[in-house]
């Protein structure tokens, strides 16, 4: 295969596995991949609503429009943001974790010590099995299929998925399941046939755009980092510079934007210390160096000198795959939203079956599934007693990219004053403790505007 063939390829399942995760995030509030967890806070309320089309086509205008951000970004000033992406070491990394850490505060629900109970239960789970620097099993209790860790996908099928299809077999929210669905059937339909409005009203916040583009090209661009954190850090930092942050939750405009925002530029970010170093931005770019080394094209600074056909191609096949993927889907609109025609009785199993199967073929261990249905009913236990999903899914992610650069930076240097006398890492630490006071002083603003209205 001709070798901008198999790019081209590998960039359009990039991109269509990035956006597609919106689907299911929004019709069902399940993420499709780690990188959609923020979506379900505003796209699955939406749609709850009774406007699952509006929640689709918002997303994927945000989807396809940050792509082509991000893929301005790359083509014009990629050398700069990947020198700046190489600054990062451990000390930075580490500080990037703990400013992303905040985010709990901010999706903690309706109490904040609840939701950092459930951030502290994800950071504990993430600590069972092998150390990642020593190698030595941790919290395993002898059991040898979990020396290796619980598996994150697990984690997160079973609290978002299984724990949801459990609310589901309870006859009251089946029930209500039901009503939202007729709701939906007959308030919705119109927005499939209407992708300019939503254009418009994507296009009415530049700033949630823009900002939440640009945050996650420059992630995706520091290697480690991904999809998943900056949809998580889009969504935040679009909350806290919100004329109206109490309606993130509820069905936000600004949510779906932010959040589709933030993991499809990310795209564009992998590409840029890719096309500009040679160094892969994350596990999917360092397959494509792998298949130009296959080809004997060497990546690096001079690939784009040596190769330029090469880096057009990379460059035309995102924007084709982009583009694609905005045709496809609005094309696929009217189907997707006949899931949430589907009686509960037969969506649940055909989910569960979905679910079991996933989980297994991960690994191809029993064990996991044992794993998927502890999570489902923690998850379940969670939701029941108001506890949110999602900071326990962050400290599941975060929990062990932070503690791997804290041990790597001190194994470099255990003078602890680095986090300090680092630029880039002391920036980091002054926005943490910036993005707390913020976050505290938001809080009572809403709760003081809650008082005087009731």
């Amino acid at each position: 295969m001709d070798p901008v063939a198999g790019v081209a390829a590998m960039i359009g399942v990039f991109v269509g596995g990035m956006s597609g995760g919106l689907i299911s995030a929004a019709l069902l509030g399940i993420p499709g991949t780690p990188s959609s967890i923020a979506t379900t806070f505003d796209a699955y309320p939406m749609a709850k609503k009774g406007k699952p089309g509006k929640a689709l086509s918002i997303g994927i205008w945000a989807s396809f429009l940050s792509s082509i951000i991000s893929l301005l970004l790359l083509v014009t000033i990629a050398p700069q943001i990947a020198r700046f992406a190489l600054l990062f070491g451990p000390w930075e990394m580490f500080s990037l974790i703990v400013v992303s850490l905040t985010i709990i505060a901010s999706v903690t629900g309706e109490s904040v010590l609840k939701g950092l109970i459930a951030g502290l239960f994800g950071i504990l789970i993430a600590t069972v099995g092998a150390d990642p620097i020593a190698g030595i099993s941790r919290f395993s209790f002898d059991i040898r299929a979990l020396r290796a860790g619980i598996p994150f996908l697990v984690v997160l099928i079973g609290m978002f998925a299984i724990s949801r299809l459990l609310q589901s077999l309870e006859r009251t929210q089946l029930n209500k399941d039901q009503e939202d669905r007729q709701k939906e059937k007959l308030e919705n339909v119109r927005f499939v046939l209407q992708p300019i409005k939503t254009l418009k009203t994507v296009l009415s916040k530049p700033g949630t755009l823009i900002g939440s583009s640009t945050i996650g090209s420059i992630i995706g661009a520091i290697p480690g980092a991904g999809g998943s954190i900056a949809n998580i850090v889009a969504y935040d930092q679009a909350k806290k510079w919100s004329k109206k942050p109490e309606k993130f939750g509820t069905g936000c405009e600004e949510g779906v934007i932010a959040s589709e925002a933030g993991n499809n530029s990310t795209v564009g970010g992998d590409l840029i210390p890719t096309v500009a170093l040679g160094i892969p931005g994350s596990a999917v770019t360092a397959v494509l160096l792998s298949a130009l080394m296959v080809h004997g094209i060497s990546p690096g600074p001079l690939l784009i000198v040596n190769e330029p056909n090469v880096v057009g191609g990379i460059f035309f096949a995102f924007f084709v795959a982009s583009f694609w993927m905005l045709i496809t889907q609005f094309l696929g609109i009217r189907y997707f939203m006949k899931v949430t025609q589907v009686p509960t009785h037969l969506l649940v199993p055909v989910i569960l079956v979905l679910c079991v199967i996933g989980t297994f073929v991960l690994n191809n261990r029993l064990t996991d599934l044992y794993i998927l249905l502890a999570m489902g009913i923690i998850g379940y236990l969670f939701t029941k007693y108001k506890f949110a999903l999602a900071p326990a899914i962050i400290g599941v992610i975060l929990g062990p990219i932070a503690e791997v650069n804290l041990r790597r930076a001190f194994m470099s240097d255990p003078d602890w004053t680095l986090f300090f006398s680092r630029p880039i890492s002391l920036t980091f630490l002054i926005l943490t403790v910036l993005s707390i006071a913020f976050t505290v002083w938001q809080t009572k603003k809403t709760n003081a505007r809650n008082k005087a209205n009731a």
